[in-house]
This record gives structure tokens, C-alpha cells and sequence, in this order.
């Protein structure tokens, strides 16, 4: 599959340094938090490095599927809710962790089911930002990010050359 325009491909270590640095920013907020709620799949590795960083021990996930063809957003399908015990108070103290907010309408699932849950992101696109909290990176609409665990070892040609 060759590249989009704007590609924005993230390394393991980038990765990790923006979990943690959105670990200190939810930190900042000095909140007890009951839960983490991973929206799978994308919110499951960064979940797994903030609970640590933040020691929360209850993580729970809602999974809701999106992109079925790796490249376009197909209808949004809720394969497996929360329990009803983080949806007490509307979510109030659950931390919900996503890898993207692109056009927030994961995010305003999530939302509808625990409105008042903080919601937080590495990664947001100006459409998705609204639904979000807190984040560490915003991108523009057009760019696609590429995750760790979508890339291998590969050549990359020069940007001057037409590389991405």
C-alpha cells in the first residue's frame, strides 16, 4: 500500500515517550481515577503504559470497530460495552484512552455511554479534537498516522525524491 501524501508514521520509542507524556498531563489533574476504559484496539498499548504510570489497577475496554479496510472509515460497530459499574455517575473518575481522535465519532459513542468520563488521546485530527480532553499531538485532517505496530524495517525515499 503505498503512502498517503501526509504520512505521519510514529516509531516504538516516540510511542512510548507520548504515553508517557500524556500520563504526566492526566497526572496534572490530580484526580483519583476509579478505571481505565481502552477503546480497542488502538487505545489498548497506550492504556497498558498510562495505567502503569499512573498506577491504576482496573482497566476495562469498549471495543468499537471503525476501520475495517485499513484505509477508509467504514460504519462504526460497538462489538463489546462496558460494564455497568463505570457507567455509574455517567463515567465520572473513568479515564478513557484512545490512540486517535480523527473525526470523533468513536469518541461520541464513548461519550454518549459515559459523558462525563475524561477522555484522552495521543494523537487528535481537528475533527476529532472537540470529543477530546486531553492530547499530546494534534495533526492535520489529511494526514494518516502510522502506529508501530502497523510498520516494518523499510527504505524510505528522500522527501526531495517524492518520498512521503
Amino acid at each position: 500500500m503505498p503512502l498517503p501524501e501526509k504520512a505521519f508514521p510514529v516509531s516504538w520509542d516516540q510511542f512510548h515517550r507520548d504515553c508517557r507524556a500524556l500520563a504526566w498531563k492526566i497526572a496534572g489533574r490530580q484526580q483519583q481515577w476509579q478505571a481505565i476504559v481502552a477503546i480497542t484496539r488502538g487505545g489498548l498499548v497506550p492504556a497498558a503504559i498510562i495505567c502503569r504510570e499512573l498506577n491504576i489497577r482496573l482497566i476495562e475496554t469498549i471495543c468499537i470497530a471503525s476501520y475495517h479496510d485499513y484505509s477508509k472509515q467504514g460504519e462504526l460497530v460497538v462489538k463489546k460495552g462496558i460494564s455497568t459499574e463505570l457507567t455509574k455517575n455517567g463515567g465520572k473518575n473513568v479515564l478513557v484512552i484512545d490512540d486517535l481522535a480523527d473525526t470523533g465519532k468513536t469518541a461520541a459513542i464513548v461519550r454518549d455511554i459515559i459523558p462525563k468520563a475524561c477522555f484522552a488521546t495521543l494523537y487528535t485530527k481537528p475533527q476529532g479534537k472537540p470529543q477530546v480532553d486531553i492530547y499530546i499531538t494534534e495533526v492535520s485532517q489529511d494526514t494518516w498516522i502510522y502506529f508501530p505496530w502497523d510498520m516494518g524495517f523499510t527504505y524510505q525515499e528522500p522527501i526531495t525524491r517524492g518520498g512521503a
